[in-house]
């Protein structure tokens, strides 16, 4: 790849970032190398299992280089468990990074707030640009307030109204604003935010995901009957339960297949409980989360890759980051969520989708999958992975970066 020399300062605002697994870190570790000086605000890593990592603490870590970056770490209270600690776990990422912007001298050209859940870290960046008066990019991949209603299940009107007007000032207080899904547009730009601040910019494809030839066989990996494999967040999000149902209903049929769960998260001990509880073992498998260099090798021993999502409004909308990986892994994928990446799915000729939470449809799906010959899976894998090189390749996506920073940093 040719490099793009840049003496551009980017100080990016993520709540979340290495040794954390998130699409951030490849980011900024591309624009180092594109010649750009990247300095990163962040947590003490928790995520997802609640606790802080190893060789991490108050004390531990608190300033550190990785792979050409600068990385700050604020001293936030970690996630543990419920949704009291999770709150007190956002707000603490606002307090310490207000804290951080009115006492530092360093000076950006511009910020870049990478906005996973919560939003509010934004606000960090907001301050921080009007301070230094530089111009503020948000990356949007949740959509707020929409997912706090869905993922708290508050309705009242009157307790999203301090969240919206929130969002709303974000919005205002922001120089552009990018996309992770085309359907998050029309909802940005609803709240009186002018058009030509707002783009559909797509997770791209990291570099360690592609089809694998004759990969290494794992022998934590039982492979003797069809393996459908799931890598990632084990949340509420991804309504996992249905993996439960199915196999239930699938017993029932006496037909076997494997649902292997890579991960960890706040779902994965409600899920092991429900296993135990049905004596499905024989239907799953757990693995303990890897670093993102692994997941590539057990994504190559699959038979097909699933993608889960609870349904809500705002999960129609959502891509979630783990297409872009799928895809790219040239493996058949099974889709259960509505919307948006039903559709890419289906527009690849990828695999099998059917809509959120619906049991049977997935099943049906499951069967289809079972029926098929070798070579029909293997043309689903070559499809998924035309449409990945076609839609999310890295390089160009990355340039269109370029040309928005230069653009607004004349």
């Amino acid at each position: 790849m040719e490099t793009n020399i840049k003496t551009k300062h980017i100080l990016v605002i993520s709540q979340y970032f290495y040794p954390e697994e998130f699409r951030i870190n490849d980011i900024c570790c591309e624009w180092v190398k594109r010649g750009y000086k990247v300095t990163v605000v962040t947590g003490i890593p928790n995520y997802p299992i609640g606790e802080f990592f190893d060789g991490y603490s108050y004390e531990q870590k608190r300033t550190e280089n990785w792979n050409g970056i600068d990385i700050i770490r604020l001293p936030i209270l970690p996630r543990r468990t419920g949704s009291l600690s999770l709150i007190k776990n956002y707000f603490s990422f606002v307090r310490e990074g207000l804290k951080w912007v009115k006492k530092t001298k360093i000076r950006a050209d511009l910020v870049y707030t990478f906005e996973v859940s919560p939003m509010t870290q934004a606000l960090v960046g907001v301050k921080y640009a009007k301070k230094f008066k530089v111009p503020h990019f948000l990356y949007i991949t949740d959509l707020w307030p929409e997912n706090v209603s869905i993922i708290t299940g508050i309705k009242s009107k009157i307790l999203l109204y301090p969240i919206q007007l929130m969002v709303d000032y974000i919005y205002k207080n922001s120089d552009y604003i990018l996309t992770a899904s085309k359907s998050f547009v029309p909802s940005v730009l609803g709240r009186n935010v002018p058009d030509y601040k707002v783009e559909y910019w797509p997770q791209y494809v990291e570099q360690i995901y592609g089809p694998i030839s004759n990969p290494p066989l794992i022998p934590e990996m039982k492979s003797d009957v069809l393996n459908f494999v799931f890598a990632g967040n084990l949340g509420q999000a991804q309504n996992l339960g249905i993996l439960v149902q199915a196999a239930q209903q699938l017993r029932s049929e006496d037909i076997l297949v494997r649902f292997t769960l890579i991960g960890d998260g706040r779902y994965k001990k409600d899920l092991l409980d429900q296993v135990e509880r049905y004596e499905l073992h024989h239907y799953f498998q757990f693995i303990d989360r890897k670093s993102s260099s692994e997941i590539p090798i057990y994504l190559a021993q699959a038979d097909v890759l699933l993608i889960l999502l609870a349904k809500s409004e705002v999960f129609a909308m959502t891509i979630p980051a783990k297409t872009q990986s799928c895809m790219a892994s040239g493996k058949p994928i099974l889709v259960s969520a509505d919307g948006e990446v039903q559709s890419i799915i289906s527009e690849a000729e990828a695999g099998l989708t059917s809509g959120a939470e619906n049991v049977e449809a997935f099943v049906e799906n499951i069967k289809q999958f079972l029926s098929y010959t070798e070579q029909e899976r293997v043309k689903l894998g070559e499809n998924a992975l035309r449409y990945s090189e076609e839609h999310f390749k890295r390089e160009r996506l990355l340039k269109r970066l370029d040309s928005l920073f230069d653009e607004y940093t004349r």
